[in-house]
């Protein structure tokens, strides 16, 4: 009758309950206050902890006892915290704290019987936190830890500085296992991607669904922006990812294509918890995801507006609990597996979560607890004074952290699991998916709230054939046997790929040909490094129609050129290589007229050079921070979010040009003289005519071109540079506002007699200083 159309998993309440609610919040507000000085508003805490309001898991005692224990290595220590967070738990304050375990003493086992916590651990992960977010020591810290005990650390979205590949002198791996590729893009190369266990692809974030964090330009400083391809001191924005996953369809896409910059890496991919999330989990399966990371709604802080800190998401119980459920009754659970994750803090809570269907957990805000972290909800100011969630160098010389009170979390809440296990009789973890039989709804609850509660959907056990399997048991076939790359092209590619000899392929190519050059290309990033062969070492050249994702992350050293045409994603995460894009010689249609490249071309790509005889779909560059493009027309969303690298179009662009473009510099040919007023967004950029530029930039744009018309014989590119002076005039350089004011920056640095970094660094402070 009231709430049509919305959907509860746990129910329990009625218009009783929702007026008793709306009652007892009038009450608070208009309570009497003789005295306004003796009896002051409640001063919520819902955000921050304060003495007298909300109450918190987290609060001084909780985070005091945690962080004991860990630097201490006191097992008993951590008990107390464990005691007191489990005790909060029944509260009221989550799902699982209102859960209790059955146990049955006939049914208990000796401790010494359970699997080793060096075995459980493996099975832990670190959140995904990006460099940026938090401070270099923190990040590293992390990824150290968890290398120590044969878990996983997460990069985040931020990228990760290549020096951390190598292993230290002293033995530890500073190397995140999981490389995230989320929205952004932001640093994602072919060695980047090489470089990983785990490949996590962000869907959504747990405690922001459907929206994207953001790093304030202050928090950019060089080597953020370094390491994420970027400007020092203009702030990254990272949307939700409807830039080039619109459908199940495209995310299998960049699923396999991931698999194929990486053949030996498991491909994660992380959704959110929600009513219908196991609906979308089956779909992520069948799209041949190796994990599916159930996130909840807890956490996320460092980059949430309080906003969805508070009204957004929903807990991971019920999350986990429907994504097992409908992958059992699709027979798909055997072949994934199941991650969860937001605020896991004790052993109890990553015990429920076995039991409701995840067999890898992950820790984010504990484990930055662990390093330090207070809980002083100003990570996005940059002013954390323990040095967690900062980049001021003088705050992070306050670190006091290390890589050992992670070790030591991470084996007691192992050590807690382990001893849950016993009581309930599981030796192994597969034992003890997804037996919610084991759990059950506290008797004794009296909370006006929460007495109504109904568990039977979370609690709910599927009734099932022997034959179906309740864990992962098998690998997913991502078809990599029919890939060209494997059939024909690693091995006539063998004489580069073994000591940087040249070699020119020619080769037929049909548009079933997916990802073509990709594991090539992740092959000579594993054997020649970050910095690739010297230009075009390796020349593969392909007559037809390219599947989708040609060159997708391929490195320096390539040359990959079609004549033809290529599908969407062509150049997706360009990494150095050189893409040549050209119609037949015989062609009878008007090249700049006619597409020629699919949809989101060049999305993410950190460096390269693009030449493309024709026009391309919508989303022409987006993400693009590095590679230098000449196309010959493009439809909407062109240069959309791009943070660096060079577009020169030839023709008409669609509507929307240039939205939340933050770096690099777009030059297109107006010819209708209707582009800076109805189709460029002007929110972040300024506009300037090409002809009123130095001579030194006409000259580079008309050399580029040039070089087009060389490798493609663009009849187009040819045109324009026979009546050179009337066309020039119709170019307009569109600079964003951020972008432009750094570059000037620099060279008032420059004038002062800095060069390279110093020149950056200098340029980042004064853009500081002045509020920018």
């Amino acid at each position: 009758t009231y709430f049509t159309n919305t959907s509860s998993r746990v129910e329990g309440i009625g218009l009783d309950a929702i007026s008793e609610e709306a009652r007892r919040r009038h009450d608070n507000a208009f309570a009497p206050r003789p005295d306004e000085k003796a009896s002051p508003l409640d001063p919520g805490g819902i955000y921050q902890w304060r003495a007298k309001g909300e109450r918190h898991l987290f609060n001084p005692a909780t985070i005091h006892n945690l962080q004991k224990a860990t630097r201490l290595g006191d097992y008993a220590v951590f008990k107390e915290y464990s005691r007191a967070i489990n005790d909060q738990s029944r509260e009221m304050f989550t799902l699982r704290g209102l859960m209790e375990f059955k146990e049955d003493e006939s049914q208990s086992i000796p401790l010494d019987e359970v699997e080793p916590a060096s075995e459980i651990m493996k099975r832990f992960k670190t959140g995904a936190m990006s460099y940026g977010s938090i401070s270099k020591e923190a990040h590293e810290s992390l990824a150290i830890a968890m290398n120590r005990i044969g878990g996983k650390s997460n990069t985040g979205e931020g990228g990760e500085d290549k020096d951390r590949f190598t292993p230290d002198p002293n033995g530890d791996s500073r190397r995140s296992a999981i490389k995230q590729v989320a929205s952004g893009r932001f640093g994602v190369t072919s060695y980047y991607l090489v470089n990983s266990d785990e490949l996590q692809i962000k869907i959504v974030q747990g405690a922001k669904p459907g929206e994207g964090g953001e790093l304030p330009g202050h928090k950019v400083l060089p080597p953020i922006a370094k390491t994420r391809g970027t400007t020092p001191g203009v702030g990254l924005i990272s949307p939700p990812p409807h830039h080039d996953i619109y459908s199940i369809e495209d995310l299998a896409e960049l699923i396999h294509d991931l698999k194929n910059s990486n053949v030996h890496a498991r491909i994660n991919v992380k959704l959110v918890s929600a009513v219908g999330v196991g609906t979308i989990a089956a779909g992520v399966a069948k799209a041949k995801a190796d994990v599916i990371l159930v996130s909840g709604y807890d956490g996320g802080t460092g980059a949430s507006p309080r906003s969805s800190i508070q009204h957004a998401g929903a807990p991971w119980e019920l999350g986990v609990a429907e994504t097992n459920q409908t992958l059992l009754l699709n027979d798909l659970r055997s072949r994934v597996v199941i991650e969860t994750d937001g605020q896991l803090k004790t052993g109890r809570d990553v015990a429920i979560a076995c039991l409701l269907g995840a067999e890898e957990f992950g820790f984010a805000t504990t484990a930055l607890v662990t390093l330090g972290c207070l809980m002083m909800r100003v990570c996005h100011k940059n002013t954390c004074p323990v040095g967690v969630a900062t980049q001021d160098p003088v705050l992070r010389e306050k670190f006091m952290g290390g890589p050992d009170a992670v070790v030591n979390f991470m084996q007691y809440v192992a050590e807690e699991l382990r001893e849950t296990m016993a009581k309930l009789g599981f030796r192994t973890i597969n034992e003890m998916v997804g037996r919610v039989e084991k759990l059950e709804l506290r008797k004794a609850i009296d909370h006006w709230k929460a007495k109504g509660l109904d568990y039977s959907k979370i609690l709910h056990k599927p009734e099932l054939g022997p034959e179906v399997g309740t864990y992962c048991k098998m690998d997913q076939d991502h078809l990599l046997d029919k890939a060209l790359d494997n059939r024909v092209i690693l091995r006539q590619a063998a004489p580069t790929l073994a000591d940087g000899s040249p070699v020119e392929i020619n080769l037929p190519i049909v548009n079933t040909d997916r990802v073509v050059g990709t594991i090539t290309g992740a092959e000579l990033s594993r054997r020649h490094g970050a910095d690739g062969l010297p230009e075009d070492t390796m020349k593969l050249n392909f007559t037809g129609s390219a599947g989708q994702s040609f060159a997708a992350f391929c490195p320096q050293g390539m040359t990959l050129s079609v004549t033809g045409d290529t599908n969407d994603y062509c150049g997706k995460g360009l990494s150095g290589a050189k893409v040549i894009i050209r119609p037949h010689e015989d062609s009878p249609f008007v090249a700049h007229e006619n597409i020629i490249t699919g949809n989101v071309c060049f999305y993410g790509a950190t460096k390269g050079q693009a030449y493309v005889a024709g026009v391309a779909g919508e989303r022409f560059c987006v993400r693009n921070s590095g590679v230098h493009a000449v196309i010959e027309g493009m439809g909407d969303h062109g240069c959309e979010y791009m943070t660096g690298g060079q577009v020169i179009c030839l023709g008409r662009t669609g509507r929307n040009f240039g939205a939340g473009m933050s770096g690099g510099i777009a030059y297109v040919l107006d010819e209708e003289g209707d582009f800076v007023n109805k189709r460029l967004n002007h929110e972040m950029v300024k506009v300037y005519p090409l002809v009123e530029c130095d001579d030194d930039e006409i000259t580079a744009i008309r050399t580029q071109i040039e070089r087009h018309v060389e490798y493609t014989n663009s009849k187009r590119g040819r045109n324009i540079l026979e009546d050179w002076d009337p066309f020039l005039e119709k170019f307009v350089k569109v600079m964003p506002e951020d972008y432009e004011r750094v570059l000037v920056a620099m060279d008032r640095a420059k004038e002062r007699g800095l060069e390279g970094e110093d020149a950056i660094q200098a340029a980042f402070e004064e853009n500081v200083k002045a509020g920018h």
